[in-house]
Protein backbone atom coordinates (compact mmCIF):
# COMPACT_ATOMS: atom_id res chain seq x y z
CA UNK A 1 0.00 0.00 0.00
CA UNK A 2 1.44 3.40 -0.95
CA UNK A 3 0.27 6.67 0.56
CA UNK A 4 1.27 10.18 -0.42
CA UNK A 5 0.75 12.72 2.33
CA UNK A 6 1.59 16.28 3.19
CA UNK A 7 1.98 17.09 6.84
CA UNK A 8 1.94 20.52 8.40
CA UNK A 9 5.09 20.25 10.44
CA UNK A 10 4.94 23.13 12.84
CA UNK A 11 6.08 21.08 15.82
CA UNK A 12 5.14 18.19 18.02
CA UNK A 13 3.22 18.24 21.26
CA UNK A 14 5.31 18.77 24.34
CA UNK A 15 3.05 16.52 26.42
CA UNK A 16 5.74 13.88 26.69
CA UNK A 17 8.52 12.65 28.91
CA UNK A 18 12.18 12.45 27.90
CA UNK A 19 12.80 9.50 25.64
CA UNK A 20 15.78 7.48 24.52
CA UNK A 21 18.09 7.39 21.53
CA UNK A 22 17.99 5.69 18.14
CA UNK A 23 16.64 2.15 18.06
CA UNK A 24 14.96 2.45 21.45
CA UNK A 25 11.22 2.35 22.00
CA UNK A 26 9.31 5.55 22.37
CA UNK A 27 8.43 6.41 25.95
CA UNK A 28 5.75 8.97 25.17
CA UNK A 29 3.19 9.56 27.89
CA UNK A 30 -0.28 8.36 27.00
CA UNK A 31 0.77 6.26 24.01
CA UNK A 32 0.24 2.91 25.69
CA UNK A 33 1.96 0.02 23.96
CA UNK A 34 3.56 2.09 21.20
CA UNK A 35 7.14 0.80 20.99
CA UNK A 36 8.52 1.45 17.50
CA UNK A 37 11.91 0.37 16.27
CA UNK A 38 13.70 3.06 14.26
CA UNK A 39 15.75 1.40 11.54
CA UNK A 40 17.66 4.35 10.17
CA UNK A 41 17.77 7.52 8.13
CA UNK A 42 19.35 8.06 4.72
CA UNK A 43 19.95 11.66 3.70
CA UNK A 44 20.45 12.74 0.08
CA UNK A 45 21.21 16.33 -0.92
CA UNK A 46 19.17 16.83 -4.11
CA UNK A 47 19.99 20.41 -5.09
CA UNK A 48 21.29 23.27 -2.96
CA UNK A 49 18.73 23.56 -0.17
CA UNK A 50 16.53 20.61 -1.26
CA UNK A 51 17.10 17.43 0.77
CA UNK A 52 15.56 13.95 0.61
CA UNK A 53 15.18 11.89 3.80
CA UNK A 54 14.48 8.17 3.55
CA UNK A 55 13.48 6.65 6.89
CA UNK A 56 12.55 3.11 7.93
CA UNK A 57 10.85 1.83 11.05
CA UNK A 58 8.91 -1.11 12.45
CA UNK A 59 5.79 -1.08 14.59
CA UNK A 60 4.53 2.31 13.42
CA UNK A 61 0.85 2.88 14.18
CA UNK A 62 0.28 4.59 10.85
CA UNK A 63 1.93 6.84 8.27
CA UNK A 64 1.94 9.80 10.65
CA UNK A 65 4.58 8.06 12.80
CA UNK A 66 6.81 7.66 9.74
CA UNK A 67 6.24 11.29 8.76
CA UNK A 68 7.21 12.40 12.28
CA UNK A 69 10.45 10.39 12.04
CA UNK A 70 11.31 12.09 8.73
CA UNK A 71 10.42 15.52 10.15
CA UNK A 72 12.81 14.91 13.06
CA UNK A 73 15.56 13.93 10.65
CA UNK A 74 14.98 17.07 8.57
CA UNK A 75 15.08 19.33 11.61
CA UNK A 76 18.36 17.87 12.90
CA UNK A 77 19.90 18.01 9.44
CA UNK A 78 19.01 21.69 9.14
CA UNK A 79 20.75 22.40 12.45
CA UNK A 80 23.83 20.39 11.46
CA UNK A 81 24.10 22.43 8.26
CA UNK A 82 23.81 25.70 10.19
CA UNK A 83 20.20 26.47 9.26
CA UNK A 84 17.28 27.17 11.56
CA UNK A 85 14.29 26.21 9.45
CA UNK A 86 12.91 23.62 7.07
CA UNK A 87 9.87 23.52 4.80
CA UNK A 88 8.07 20.30 3.98
CA UNK A 89 7.69 19.62 0.26
CA UNK A 90 6.27 16.10 0.18
CA UNK A 91 6.29 12.72 1.91
CA UNK A 92 5.56 9.29 0.45
CA UNK A 93 4.88 6.50 2.93
CA UNK A 94 4.73 2.77 2.19
CA UNK A 95 4.47 -0.36 4.30
CA UNK A 96 5.73 -3.78 3.25
CA UNK A 97 6.38 -6.86 5.36
CA UNK A 98 5.99 -4.99 8.64
CA UNK A 99 8.53 -2.30 7.70
CA UNK A 100 7.32 1.24 7.14
CA UNK A 101 9.35 3.47 4.84
CA UNK A 102 9.10 7.18 4.33
CA UNK A 103 10.60 9.26 1.55
CA UNK A 104 10.34 12.93 2.51
CA UNK A 105 11.67 16.03 0.78
CA UNK A 106 12.35 19.27 2.64
CA UNK A 107 14.03 22.55 1.86
CA UNK A 108 16.31 23.99 4.52
CA UNK A 109 16.96 27.67 5.11
CA UNK A 110 18.45 30.17 7.51
CA UNK A 111 15.31 32.33 7.54
CA UNK A 112 11.71 31.26 8.02
CA UNK A 113 10.58 30.13 4.56
CA UNK A 114 7.27 31.11 3.02
CA UNK A 115 4.42 28.65 3.32
CA UNK A 116 2.39 26.86 5.92
CA UNK A 117 4.38 23.65 6.17
CA UNK A 118 7.45 25.05 7.90
CA UNK A 119 9.31 23.92 11.00
CA UNK A 120 11.58 25.66 13.45
CA UNK A 121 14.45 23.17 13.52
CA UNK A 122 15.59 23.83 17.09
CA UNK A 123 12.10 23.52 18.57
CA UNK A 124 11.34 20.42 16.51
CA UNK A 125 14.58 18.63 17.50
CA UNK A 126 13.82 19.32 21.16
CA UNK A 127 10.27 17.96 20.74
CA UNK A 128 11.59 14.88 18.93
CA UNK A 129 13.95 14.13 21.82
CA UNK A 130 11.07 14.48 24.25
CA UNK A 131 9.06 12.00 22.20
CA UNK A 132 11.93 9.53 21.84
CA UNK A 133 12.15 9.95 18.07
CA UNK A 134 15.75 9.79 16.85
CA UNK A 135 17.24 12.36 14.50
CA UNK A 136 20.14 12.26 11.98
Amino acid sequence: MRLCRGLCAIGLSALTVLGGCANTPSQVAGQGDFHPTYLGIKTVLLDGDLVDFVVSMKDARNGADVEAYARCAAAQYALIRGFGFARHVRTNVAQEGGVWRGDAVYTISAALPRGLMTIDAEVTVRDCAMQGIPTV
